[in-house]
């Protein structure tokens, strides 16, 4: 026979974080992380031959990561003859700490939620 006890119901926040998670999904990785503050800390533009010199990546790597940084428009990059030059798109920073944020502010459309305990 089991007991069933029932909670008071608990509210769900509901949001369409696609978005989010995409910018997320951008910076999820070590080495995007890194690229992003050496970019941070620089003062003007960075160089891709400066990333594939201080990672232990290939360049078609770096390249890969950059792109992916690039789409999630963190990153703007300029073709100078055979080189492309990297600096941090304008609110970037916000934007990513807005991401984060926006998952711990409880904002959007609250779904009460009945739980059930059941013991054997």
């Amino acid at each position: 026979m089991s007991i069933q006890r029932s909670y008071p119901p608990s509210e769900v926040i509901w949001n369409d974080f696609e978005t989010v998670a995409g910018l997320l999904k951008a910076v999820a990785d070590s080495y995007r992380l890194t690229m992003l503050a050496m970019l941070a800390a620089a003062a003007g533009e960075v160089c891709v031959c400066d990333f594939t010199a201080a990672l232990p990546l290939n360049q078609p790597t770096v390249s890969h990561h950059l792109r992916i940084l690039r789409e999630a428009e963190l990153v703007i990059s300029e073709r100078r003859g055979t080189w492309v030059y990297y600096h941090l798109a304008p609110r970037a920073h916000e934007r990513v700490r807005a991401a984060l944020a926006s998952a711990f502010e409880g904002k959007g459309s609250p779904v009460s939620v009945q739980r059930e305990c059941r013991n054997a």
